[in-house]
């Protein structure tokens, strides 16, 4: 099902200039701390582990500072598998970056000696802090994972894995879809780009957008499979589809990753998904959401080792 909303800022059918760029900058606000929630909660790491300062984001001008964006990583050994797992690419989507943490605080040690672990929780620090999808510049930084990115957090990704020693093998994408994708975040851009908004029902629990270029199902079935056991899966609408997308199996769509500019398309990794969690359900809480992503990444190692990797 869908319907359609007008955002407040600009004129209908009109791309956003400067004053109205300006003026949406103008409603975001600091609401929580980048250095307290992430930095902080990860200097006590893992045995193994190392925290390296990729990049870093100068936004005093929009009245925020200087954002440190860091990765963690158990090193890169020629033997071992590489993969990676990001978090954060849209600050909004707390579970995600949190999840990251909560995998680097829990789980993590525990596949060191098989698997060249490679950590980003938060990509996108100043949208972490306004609770936003978008940069100062409203900008989004997915599907602007590509050479020669504009938008700088995604950039800055682009650059740290051109330089990682091995290929990435799997890249787990830790995201969220909630209540404010309907009613702050889809008409704005619909509004940024003078196009006519229309909203899709929210899926009620979890699922996972593959890549429709190499969908390997049976490793989405498995991250599927261990995380109903923490929460529900969420379930198609009654067109069997989810955000407006056709389900390729229970709990799974499909994107042209890379060709979108994604995330989760900015290696060459054969195992590729996107997590969704929906923390607005009345059926899961934020632990629960925090823990649905930690077994996500659980599930999709275990897969890969039983696959022999």
């Amino acid at each position: 099902m869908m319907d359609s909303q007008v955002y407040d800022i600009g004129v209908p059918g009109q791309q956003w200039g400067v004053a109205e760029k300006a003026q949406w900058l103008q409603r975001q606000h600091i609401k929580r701390s980048y250095s307290q929630e992430v930095l902080a909660t990860l200097q006590q790491l893992p045995a193994g582990f190392q925290c390296q300062q990729y990049g870093e984001l100068d936004y005093r001008q929009y009245g925020a500072g200087h954002y440190p964006l860091v990765a963690f990583s158990n090193g890169i050994d020629a033997a071992k598998a590489t993969v990676l797992v990001t978090g954060g690419v849209h600050g909004y989507e707390t579970s995600g970056v949190q999840g990251a943490i909560g995998f680097l605080q829990t789980e993590a040690m525990n596949y060191c000696d098989h698997f060249n672990l490679v950590v980003l929780p938060c990509i996108s620090p100043w949208a972490y802090e306004t609770i936003n999808r978008w940069n100062p510049l409203a900008l989004d930084p997915n599907r602007n994972f590509t050479n020669n990115s504009p938008v700088a957090e995604a950039a800055a990704v682009v650059s740290y894995l051109q330089h990682l020693s091995q290929p990435v093998l799997a890249h787990i994408d830790l995201h969220e879809t909630t209540n404010s994708d309907n009613s702050e975040f889809r008409p704005a851009k619909a509004a940024r780009d003078g196009e006519v908004n229309t909203n899709w029902d929210i899926p009620d629990g979890f699922y996972l957008v593959g890549d429709s270029a190499k969908p390997v199902a049976d490793f989405q079935q498995a991250i599927n499979l261990a995380v109903s056991k923490v929460t529900q899966i969420a379930p198609a609408d009654s067109e069997g589809r989810l955000i407006g997308e056709a389900i390729s199996q229970p709990g799974v769509v499909n994107y042209p990753k890379k060709a979108l500019g994604l995330c989760a398309g900015v290696t060459d990794a054969r195992y590729v998904t996107t997590t969704e969690m929906y923390p607005d359900s009345p059926n899961a809480s934020a632990a629960q959401c925090i823990q649905a992503q930690v077994t996500a990444i659980v599930a999709a190692l275990n897969f890969l080792q039983r696959k022999g990797y």
